[in-house]
């Protein structure tokens, strides 16, 4: 039998309203408690709130006014503003904050709260409710948010009384930010809001049951060191809770005392800069040839913050089949979850490696280094063999004129070192992550575990804001999207340029769903089933009728008064960049003409063995690959070896 939600039994209750001299009081300021709420925020530190007013938070939003201490960003729709809110957390390491109405309110925003829940991302996100009465009565924009949302957030709160108010939102807050982070959503009802309530801080917080671990208990970090110990083929496989964690350079202390390569998962990017030379770049669906083959012929490896998603492992009983494994994670439920662990090890990622390393240290000293040579003699061999390729229009019949990829590697060539890169979600967040120089944690923004398109412009535009607050906006923000992806929410343009956010937006439009065409290509006998969105320009050497131009990105641009151009060609191209890299009062928009037909290599078909990688078609280099066996050889140092080759495009 299934049990109610909070919100289905509270509404079977019977709805009276207690006295208020049954009311807790407290010593305090007497306040509304949408009064309290926006107190809250403040003495919480909250610099930055996004949303959308409604009928059920209007009392709230009554309360924001030029006193307020927190800036707000009106967005143009609540699935943004959750969207902006992860931008902002990731870009600052902030709890990102949202404010939007009950019902239709609530539930657009179910899709952020969604996606900020599989990639970690610390936020707040306060939903109005109707009034305490009115619960269970379908009444006027009515939604059981909080059984919505139980699925898909770290923890949600129906809040029915003022006093409640900034016990809550503490609670909320640190939920969010502390153990794995996640997404809480607190549904205020307007009972809440509209009633009076004694303000005091700070608040004291009645969670019995919540306890992160923090630190590796036992005799866990002493088996991981024998481990490294006896390994001569060791990965390190770093995720997103390296990112969360800002354990970079411990993960690259640790590769440094142990000689182990590092590869990263998508949302790990930048942990570790592309420079160092250990840094073999990202592995699964669509990364490296030496990540991938790193990890297929490893005999230790260690998942730091990871967890074995399947656009990393592929078949996943094929994952990595000769390793032992060490588990790091914060989340003891995702211990063992998709591949049982050697040496299980829950703790905070930063926290397990400060003490791991001084205990592998311990043990080389008593046992001495493996020697590694034989090892590294198959990843370079890997990495300078198979290096990241494309092929240049002129290569191959085409119905554009760039490649999609050459524009990649050009933003990231004129980008300031301490850019902010934030894609949406398709072929070129593939080519983004796999083409942009990645020296810096924190500079990469992606909808990795959810994959949502539309996810780019909004959290680009959190980003920003968050640059703004915390670096003097001197980390500009480039968006990496694509023309489906962006039509998703390019209503956010007004919110960036009537906020004054400076955001550069680069659209690879190849005039389709690039991706999906790519499978339909590869897995569906090039049945184009509904992908062609026919947004591209007519050119003399194409049928008139067989492009629309619909939208005209650069008109749409500036319709919403930011700056728009259109690049067909390398030097039109170059151009647009220097101007846009020189823009920095208002957003700007360069459209792209890229061919439909590129595609994104290297490439493992969903559900097969990453053995089976295809570096290019009819390439497949991991395929019989024998793995280094060890043997007695002089030590290498690998300081002095390059990260990753440059890509060869003949």
């Amino acid at each position: 039998m299934a049990t109610p939600t909070p919100l289905q039994a509270f509404s079977a209750l019977p709805k009276t309203t207690p006295a208020a001299d049954r009311q807790t009081i407290v010593n305090g300021e007497k306040m509304t408690g949408a009064k309290a709420l926006v107190r809250a925020l403040e003495d919480l530190g909250v610099q930055d709130v996004f949303g959308i007013p409604g009928g059920a938070i209007l009392p709230v939003y009554h309360e924001i006014n030029d006193d307020t201490k927190f800036r707000f960003v009106l967005m143009r729709h609540e699935q943004a503003a959750g969207h902006a809110a992860e931008g902002y957390a990731v870009a600052t390491g902030r709890v990102g904050v949202c404010l939007v109405t009950s019902g239709p309110g609530a539930t657009n925003v179910v899709t952020a709260i969604a996606d900020a829940n599989m990639d970690s991302v610390p936020m707040v996100v306060i939903t109005g409710q109707v009034g305490v009465p009115a619960i269970g009565t379908d009444a006027f924009q009515e939604a059981d948010i909080v059984g919505i949302t139980y699925p898909v957030s770290k923890h949600s709160f129906l809040v029915t009384r003022a006093q409640d108010i900034p016990r809550v939102l503490t609670e909320a807050h640190y939920i969010a930010r502390t153990g794995r982070p996640g997404p809480v959503v607190v549904d205020l009802t307007k009972t809440a809001q509209v009633g009076e309530m004694y303000y005091s801080w700070p608040q004291r917080m009645i969670l019995p049951g919540y306890n992160p671990t923090l630190k590796a208990h036992g005799h866990v970090l002493r088996d991981a060191a024998k481990l490294f110990a006896q390994s001569y083929r060791p990965v390190l496989y770093v995720g997103g809770g390296a990112a969360r964690s800002g354990a970079g350079e411990l993960v690259a202390k640790l590769s440094e005392v142990t000689d182990a390569p590092i590869v990263t998962t998508l949302p790990a990017r930048g942990v570790v800069p592309d420079s160092n030379p250990r840094n073999l770049g990202m592995l699964g669906m669509h990364g490296t040839i030496a990540a991938t083959g790193a990890v297929q012929r490893s005999d230790l490896l260690v998942a730091i913050g990871a967890r074995f998603d399947d656009r990393v492992t592929g078949k996943l009983d094929a994952f990595a089949p000769t390793a032992r494994v060490i588990h790091i994670d914060i989340d003891p439920a995702e211990i063992g979850k998709n591949r049982v662990p050697d040496v299980p090890i829950v703790g905070d990622v930063s926290a397990v490696l400060t003490d791991l390393i001084p205990e592998i240290e311990r043990t080389q000293a008593i046992q001495g280094k493996p020697n590694l040579k034989p090892w590294w003699d198959l990843l370079d061999d890997l990495r300078t063999k198979y290096t990241i390729h494309y092929d240049e229009p002129q290569d191959q019949p085409t119905d554009g004129s760039l490649s999609p990829q050459w524009v990649v590697e050009q933003l990231s060539k004129a980008a300031d070192p301490s850019t902010i890169w934030v894609s949406g979600v398709g072929q070129h967040q593939m080519w983004a992550a796999q083409l942009v120089d990645f020296e810096k944690p924190n500079s990469w923004i992606s909808s990795g575990g959810l994959g949502t398109m539309g996810y780019g412009l909004p959290a680009a535009i959190g980003a920003s804001v968050g640059s703004q607050r915390d670096f003097d906006a001197k980390k500009p923000v480039w968006l990496i999207d694509g023309d489906g992806s962006f039509q998703m929410t390019s209503e956010e343009l007004a919110a960036a340029f009537l906020d004054h956010v400076p955001v550069k937006i680069a659209i690879l439009n190849n005039s389709v769903y690039g991706m999906v065409r790519q499978w339909q290509t590869l897995f569906y006998e090039h049945h184009y089933s509904q992908t062609n969105l026919l947004d591209g320009e007519a050119r003399e050497d194409t049928p008139a009728d067989e492009f629309f131009d619909v939208p005209d990105f650069v008109k749409l641009a500036e319709a919403y008064g930011c700056v728009g151009m259109r690049a067909f060609t390398k030097e039109e191209a170059v151009s647009a960049i220097q101007r846009a890299n020189e823009i920095n009062d208002r957003p700007v928009l360069i459209d792209f003409r890229v061919y439909k037909d590129a595609m994104v290599w290297p490439m493992v078909s969903a559900g097969a063995s990453n053995d089976t990688v295809t570096y290019r078609p009819g390439v497949n280099p991991l395929i019989n690959k024998p793995a280094a066996d060890p043997a007695d050889a002089p030590d290498v140092d690998r300081n002095a070896a390059p990260a990753n080759q440059p890509a060869d495009n003949d």
